[in-house]
């Protein structure tokens, strides 16, 4: 582990998993107002982004200089709470600088929007995107990359087909009652808030439900999945089980385990976040 990673994970011990100790402190981070979730300016200067509007719903396309490689759908993370962020915007630059399209659709999220509403939202449009280009990769991290897996398996259903998946540390089980968790030395996430959240983003549905807890869905006729997870990371033992139990239904996976490394860590300023962040790009762009 490097120093960087040391130095993150006392930042965030200190000043994020305090927020999401409690279910009473999960009430509060959703009555606050939401981040403003547009590109920034500097992602816009370099790229060619079209924004339009989908059932109420921002979406963003961004093509790259040439002809695409392959086009993206990124959904992002946030506890299903908080909006796409800085470090999610450099990671979608990146892959258009390796020649993806990358279209990032802003699903609701909670209090004022729910499970149902992003479903309602994503299917058609990946439906539709799908009829346009052809198979897409679906990407996501953190809840997006649990969103992504979830969506993948509806959509499969419907007899649609997906390229690949490209999970960061996607959170697969929204029960969060795998035993091993609580031996994480995890200086992020806290288990009673992201329950809460869960919870209201459901409006008070079954938590079990393979929409919000893919890992408890069907496995079999995924796409070839790609999953990079940190050893300090409170949702690595439910990836470390999302790999078992696909290889079981016979779905190819490849894993990525950065040992030491913190939730999310390929969107981290570290040795480790930079090597995962190249290797996150080469997926989405298909070139390992």
């Amino acid at each position: 582990m490097s120093w960087q990673m040391r130095g993150v994970g006392l930042v965030l011990r200190a000043t994020r998993k305090p927020r999401m100790a409690t279910a009473a402190r999960a009430r509060k981070r959703l009555a606050e107002p939401k981040a403003d979730p547009a590109p920034p300016r500097r992602f816009r200067d370099r790229h060619d982004v079209a924004e339009t509007e989908v059932g109420g719903f921002r979406v963003y396309r961004v093509e790259p200089q040439g002809p695409p490689v392959s086009t993206v759908v990124y959904l992002h993370g946030g506890t299903y709470l908080s909006e796409i962020a800085p470090q999610h915007w450099a990671l979608v630059s990146a892959a258009v600088d390796a020649g993806c399209r990358v279209v990032v659709p802003l699903y609701g999220l909670a209090p004022d929007h729910t499970c149902d509403e992003a479903y309602a939202f994503l299917v058609p449009l990946v439906q539709d995107l799908t009829a346009e280009v052809g198979p897409v990769v679906l990407a996501g991290d953190s809840a997006g990359g649990g969103l992504a897996l979830g969506l993948a398996q509806v959509l499969r259903d419907a007899g649609v087909d997906t390229a690949r998946l490209v999970l960061v540390a996607p959170w697969t089980d929204a029960t969060l009652t795998n035993p091993d968790i609580d031996a994480v030395d995890d200086p992020w996430l806290s288990t009673p808030g992201a329950r809460e959240v869960a919870r209201v983003w459901t409006r008070d549905g079954d938590l079990r439900d393979p929409r919000v807890s893919p890992l408890l869905g069907r496995l079999d006729g995924l796409p070839p999945l790609t999953v990079w997870i940190g050893t300090r990371d409170s949702l690595h033992p439910d990836t470390l089980l999302l790999v078992e139990r696909c290889r079981e239904a016979g779905t190819p996976v490849t894993l990525h385990v950065a040992p030491g490394a913190v939730h999310v860590y390929p969107l981290t300023p570290t040795p480790e976040g930079r090597t995962g962040a190249r290797e996150v790009v080469a997926a989405l762009a298909g070139t390992v």
